[in-house]
Parts: C-alpha cells; sequence; structure tokens
C-alpha cells in the first residue's frame, strides 16, 4: 500500500527562525522556499515546513507515507476510524497530499507524486 515513510512536515509559527534551525541541524540549503513552504532533502529524507500548518490542524510533526493512490489510502483510513483533517490538495507539479487524525490523535499523512 506504500512506498515508505520518506516526509516529515513540521507546522512552523516563523518561517525564518525555523528555515535557519533546520538549515543549521541539516547542514543544507533548502530545495524549496517560499513564503508557504520551505522544504530540505537530507539522507533520501524530504523535511518540510509549513507556516500555515497550524491553521490546518497540525499540533505538531506529520509523517507522510508515499502511497500510489491517495484516494483509495485515504478512503481505507477514513473507513478505519480515522479522522480526515485536510482532503487531497495538489501542492504543486501534480504532487498530492492529504492528512488525518487517527483514534489516538496522531497524525497521519498521505503522499503521491505525479506519474513519472
Amino acid at each position: 500500500m506504500t512506498a515508505g515513510l520518506k516526509t516529515i512536515i513540521y507546522p512552523v509559527k516563523d518561517l525564518g527562525r525555523a528555515k535557519a534551525l533546520f538549515s543549521a541541524l541539516l547542514g543544507v540549503e533548502p530545495y524549496a522556499d517560499v513564503p508557504y513552504y520551505v522544504g530540505f532533502k537530507d539522507a533520501g529524507q524530504d523535511v518540510g515546513l509549513d507556516p500555515n500548518g497550524h491553521a490546518k490542524g497540525m499540533t505538531g510533526p506529520v509523517p507522510y507515507w508515499h502511497v500510489s493512490d491517495i484516494r483509495a489510502s485515504l478512503a481505507a483510513l477514513t473507513e478505519a476510524g480515522a479522522e480526515p483533517l485536510q482532503d487531497v490538495q495538489d501542492v504543486g507539479g501534480g504532487r498530492l497530499i492529504a492528512f488525518v487524525r487517527d483514534a489516538d490523535g496522531n497524525l497521519v499523512g498521505l503522499l503521491q507524486d505525479p506519474p513519472a
């Protein structure tokens, strides 16, 4: 069902401060740096900073599982009792994301990249 856990996104209140912190931690500059998202790549992992995350219901970092069919995966999680917090959304270039909250309050993200 998944291609693994390859992305984690942190909700941040001060994008500039968070960008400086993660640049220092990872030792790299971001590959994406726009007012609504800053993204880093490190050891095959995407690390994102979302200044709008708190407003979307993110209470902490959200791990994103890469899936081949985001709508089917979202439906399966919802049927299994998860509460949808963000429906499928195109975040650019055909990349789709969504996230849910499980019964214990944990956030679970789904990510589908466009076909190659």
